[in-house]
């Protein structure tokens, strides 16, 4: 793999790496913000998700350093919209997971037929990050509906 084409993969596992370190942050204060009767299960899920994204971003980090890349400081877009009802957080979670599950699309657009070990992370991590998308969106239909939620 020559120089440009690992310095554009250590761009786009750059990205990868602020999104999912802001999906700690964000997860991480949605947990702190719930209140109400389900409270518990809620903010255990949330901080299941705070973990889960810590653990992508580790991972995406290692495969910069691999490509002798230097792992970003920065962290992903984060915006308080002081929303903090259950309905708002998912919402807003499923904009965030949906700017993730791009930015692994983009790096499989670039590692195609270049590395199958980046093939295979970045298929792997589509995978996770659609079910993700997929536990989202169930969440926020109404019981007994079961056509996709449409914003």
């Amino acid at each position: 793999m020559d120089e440009k084409k690992t310095n554009e993969i250590n761009k786009a596992l750059n990205t990868i790496l602020e999104f999912e370190l802001a999906g700690v942050v964000r997860y991480t204060h949605y947990a702190l913000m719930v209140y109400g009767y389900n409270r518990i299960p809620i903010v255990s899920w949330l901080r299941g998700q705070a973990s889960e994204s810590l653990a992508h971003a580790d991972k995406a980090g290692e495969l910069i350093t691999h490509l002798g890349g230097h792992p970003s400081l920065a962290i992903g877009p984060l915006l308080e919209t002081h929303n903090h009802d259950i309905g708002d957080i998912l919402r807003e979670s499923l904009a965030h997971e949906l700017n993730t599950l791009n930015a692994y699309k983009n790096l499989l657009n670039i590692v195609t037929d270049e590395s199958v070990m980046l093939e295979e992370y970045a298929r792997e991590m589509i995978y996770q990050e659609e079910l993700h998308l997929g536990e989202v969106d169930k969440m926020l239909r109404k019981p007994g509906d079961l056509s996709k939620f449409h914003a």
